[in-house]
């Protein structure tokens, strides 16, 4: 690793992935905390919570995939310095985003129990989540504006003003949370609901405190709201031609991974609140991967739109390798924290040994997944390659893994943690076509220097 000598490319890498991470850290710090705290109220708590989040987590992944797709045109611009391209992407990508925000709003808020039916027959569970739910919902309009702001900030290197609005935030939830949940202070004891008014009221806050900076710091996007939609139809064209196979690669991939979920669901309460506690720990293992590939993103994106495309594959490279290396540093950090970890839940017998089962087949299985995230966020997406990205994708989980893990289940019977293992196939198969397609360079896609 010869270039970790590269003080340009670790300065310029560093600068980008260190605050995202230190967000994901804090974010998943507090989330590993509102599962703690939930988890105080016993297995149905956290299986509720877990299995109302499912359509929150389909949501976010879905803003994700429309606004990291949008994204790409917003760093290639930033890499030719042009300012009015990158104000209409953000347009539209707050007005697409919040029609799709709508559509979950309705969802959560009006017909709860008939979502949370999709994963367990349990009825004390679908009663808790709905309640959860119905609260959650009114936020997902602020959460997506947000998002669009998040993901624009990210392209155009101001990533410090979404790290301390995003921070803000988390901690406000993590407060209020704890006071409501358990009745502190004088306030009254609300359980699963406390933990959802502290959820929608601090996602509200942070859109408040994003838009505060972003005009407080005269940033790029400090401009009048209404030039933001000022786009020609063409151009949006343009855009969506790019940024829906990313939405669609993310809707198929959410759909997959909620399906595994409810699989793991109709095992038993034990196996999905092992798995939701296992997440947890999993979250916070991304830390460091997820400010790596956000940054690669970003570089390569930059790059491309400055012609650089050599300099692209190169970022991408030392990104994979630096991935795949921090990967089994924190894959033998879960293993020798696995007993701590459990001691920390009201978890059943039969709980506890899922938790130390599923931390020990997530940390051997992590590098095969951060390799993917590398290639996939890191070059495929950042190089506008959406349309390869979302067969891969597509074909990875539906031919592989969801029968894979619904044979586990219900064929073969296994415990909840050889399903899991059993899911990580796909990530096998779509590291060796990630793989090539990124050696090829046929990932490389200019879309803003078009003559």
């Amino acid at each position: 690793m010869t270039f970790l000598k590269d003080r340009a490319f670790l300065r310029e890498a560093l600068a980008i992935a260190i605050p995202i991470s230190f967000q994901q850290l804090i974010n998943a710090s507090l989330n590993m905390i509102d599962v703690l705290m939930v988890g105080q109220l016993g297995e149905t708590s956290i299986a509720a919570l877990g299995l109302s989040n499912q359509l929150f987590f389909v949501f976010i992944i879905l803003l994700f995939g429309l606004t990291s797709g949008m994204a790409i045109f917003t760093a290639q611009f930033w890499g030719k310095r042009e300012i009015d391209p990158i104000r209409k992407v953000l347009g539209m990508s707050i007005l697409i985003s919040s029609i799709v925000a709508l559509a979950f709003t309705l969802a959560a808020t009006l017909m709860p129990r008939a979502v949370l039916s999709f994963y367990t027959n349990d009825l004390e569970v679908i009663e808790t989540g709905a309640r959860y739910l119905r609260i959650v919902g009114f936020s997902y309009i602020p959460i997506a504006i947000a998002t669009s702001y998040i993901a624009a900030l990210r392209s155009i290197q101001l990533v410090k003003l979404t790290v301390v609005a995003t921070i803000s935030a988390l901690i406000f939830k993590t407060t209020v949370g704890y006071l409501l949940i358990f009745g502190v202070g004088g306030f009254p004891a609300l359980g699963v609901e406390g933990a959802a008014i502290g959820t929608a009221s601090a996602w509200i806050l942070e859109l408040i405190l994003l838009l505060i900076l972003v005009y407080a710091q005269k940033t790029p996007l400090a401009a009048n709201p209404i030039t933001f939609f000022s786009f020609e139809l063409p151009f949006l064209s343009r855009v969506l031609k790019t940024a829906m196979p990313a939405l669609a690669n993310e809707f198929f991939w959410s759909v997959g991974i909620t399906t595994y979920n409810a699989i793991y669901a109709h095992i038993g309460t034990d196996a999905i609140a092992a798995i939701n506690v296992n997440a947890t720990i999993e979250e916070l293992g991304f830390v460091v991967f997820m400010g790596l590939g956000n940054a690669c993103a970003v570089m390569v994106g930059n790059r491309i739109g400055a012609g650089k495309k050599d300099e692209a594959y190169e970022i991408v490279r030392r990104t994979v390798i630096l991935s795949v290396s921090a990967a089994w540093l924190v894959g033998l950090m879960v293993v020798s924290l696995r007993g701590a970890v459990v001691g920390l839940y009201r978890l059943s017998p039969e709980g506890t040994h899922n938790v130390r089962m599923l931390m020990l087949m997530m940390a051997c299985t992590l590098w095969i997944r951060m390799f993917n995230f590398s290639t996939f966020i890191g070059a495929l997406r950042a190089g506008g390659d959406t349309r390869f990205a979302l067969i891969m994708e597509i074909c990875s989980i539906w031919l592989i893994g969801v029968p894979a893990a619904y044979i586990g289940a219900f064929v073969l019977r296994l415990p909840v943690y050889y399903v899991y293992l059993l899911v990580a196939l796909e990530e096998i198969v779509k590291a060796f076509i990630s793989g090539w397609r990124v050696k090829s360079r046929k990932w490389i896609h200019d879309l803003v220097n078009i003559s």
